[in-house]
């Protein structure tokens, strides 16, 4: 079947059709809807619009028809508007495991994690704690430890954390900041800002 009917049809789904409605819909029979809803591993839940930093249906569709063209990972990247190292750990990450990428078992599986509640890195490792607490008593930027963590450590992904999860590990006492000079900002605590837009 074509792309377009298998997309309809978890389209379908996810609004909260039966199997064997969206079969009909798209022109399928329902054992042939089984069979896709099955092989995707369910995906019952309700498609909501999220960020455009995380991929959509639409993207891992993409990717997984670039893969069947045999294309490159950057190529395919470049197509969809992300990095090719993001690319490169969603097909890791989600591809099934007989090592198939099936775009909707995959966002299916990503939008499950999104739900687990995950414990902060800076809260687990206290090696890692300790190092950038090292780097804010000598006053370097949240900015700058994130860049000098994956050049020293380039390996070591786990240590590969972005300046704004240090500021949450400041903010939320997981490094204690030893004055108001820790951060850049002179702050140790974070403060909400609203903006009202006016019209001209």
């Amino acid at each position: 079947m074509s792309p377009e009917a298998k997309r309809r049809y978890f389209e379908l789904i996810r609004q909260g059709l039966s199997g064997s409605a969206a079969s009909s819909q798209v022109g399928v029979s329902l054992s042939c809807g089984s069979l896709w809803f099955i092989d995707a591993g369910s995906v019952d839940f309700v498609d909501r619009p999220i960020s455009r930093r995380y991929l959509t249906q639409d993207d891992r569709i993409e990717i997984a028809d670039g893969l069947a063209a045999g294309e490159s990972v950057k190529a395919i990247a470049a197509r969809i508007g992300k990095s090719y190292q993001s690319v490169y750990r969603e097909i890791s990450r989600n591809r099934k495991p007989d090592g198939r990428y099936q775009p909707w078992y995959a966002h299916g599986q990503a939008h499950q994690r999104r739900l687990r509640t995950r414990e902060r890195r800076l809260a687990l490792d206290k090696a890692l704690r300790d190092v950038v607490a090292g780097k804010l008593d000598k006053h370097w930027s949240p900015a700058q430890i994130s860049r000098w963590l994956r050049r020293r450590w380039s390996k070591r992904r786990s240590w590969h954390v972005c300046a704004e999860t240090i500021y949450e590990a400041v903010y939320r006492g997981l490094i204690a900041a030893q004055d108001s000079l820790t951060l850049r900002t002179g702050r140790t605590y974070r403060t909400a800002i609203n903006v009202t837009r006016q019209d001209p």
